[in-house]
């Protein structure tokens, strides 16, 4: 079989690039609130940042447009951790972040502004490791990928090519494509092994071309 380069690259991250960790400052306080009478009675609040109180007069969330121009809601518990995030960047990226008590993000929804316009999902451990990823790609490529919780390397994934084919890849604790197993664009199974330099070492079909 002919020593070849694995087929399927499903070590995807995610969330990179998507969304940060927990909020960022918050900005100073906005300008005076602008109430505008239109013609019909209805009226326009306008402000650069609206503070949202709980019963006690503590901040449980706010709303705000950054200087870099990110629209942004967070949301905060009673403690006043935050807990949820949605945000919207300047350049069309948007992202929905969920938190736990200590600040460690643990799902990440997001979806990049044109022209990449890639999607995803991020889940991650008590620890703030992602552990699963679900990416879909403007060119129709799509990857679930499964990660060590401790070294944050991808042990499985399962991905569509572009033109459809499927293929699932498991990864040693290094990180390395050990077996794929795959079908062509004809439906013809295919199996791979390789060692940990990446070289193949066995596989079905066993075709000296290789695909």
């Amino acid at each position: 079989m002919k020593d070849r380069k694995p087929w399927l690259t499903v070590a995807v991250a995610l969330a990179g690039g998507m969304i940060g960790g927990a909020a960022a400052s918050m900005l100073g306080a906005g300008d005076a609130l602008a109430l505008h009478h239109q013609r019909h009675g209805a009226k326009t609040m306008s402000a650069e940042q609206f503070v949202l109180l709980g019963r006690n007069g503590d901040q449980r969330g706010i709303f705000q447009v950054s200087d870099k121009g990110t629209a942004a809601l967070y949301m905060n518990d009673e403690s006043g951790k935050e807990r949820a995030e949605f945000k919207v960047a300047a350049d069309g990226r948007a992202s929905l972040g969920f938190y736990d008590g200590e600040g460690r993000k643990r799902v990440v929804v997001g979806a990049g502004g044109p022209p990449a316009s890639q999607a995803g999902i991020g889940i991650f451990s008590a620890d703030g490791n992602q552990v699963v990823g679900l990416s879909s790609a403007a060119n129709g490529e799509v990857s679930l990928t499964l990660y060590d919780n401790k070294s944050g390397l991808a042990r499985a994934g399962l991905g569509l090519a572009a033109d459809g084919t499927p293929a699932l890849a498991l990864f040693d604790e290094n990180g390395k494509d050990r077996a794929e197993l795959h079908l062509n664009k004809s439906g013809k199974p295919g199996l791979a092994l390789a060692d940990e330099n990446g070289k193949s070492t066995s596989g079905l079909p066993m075709e000296s071309t290789g695909q």
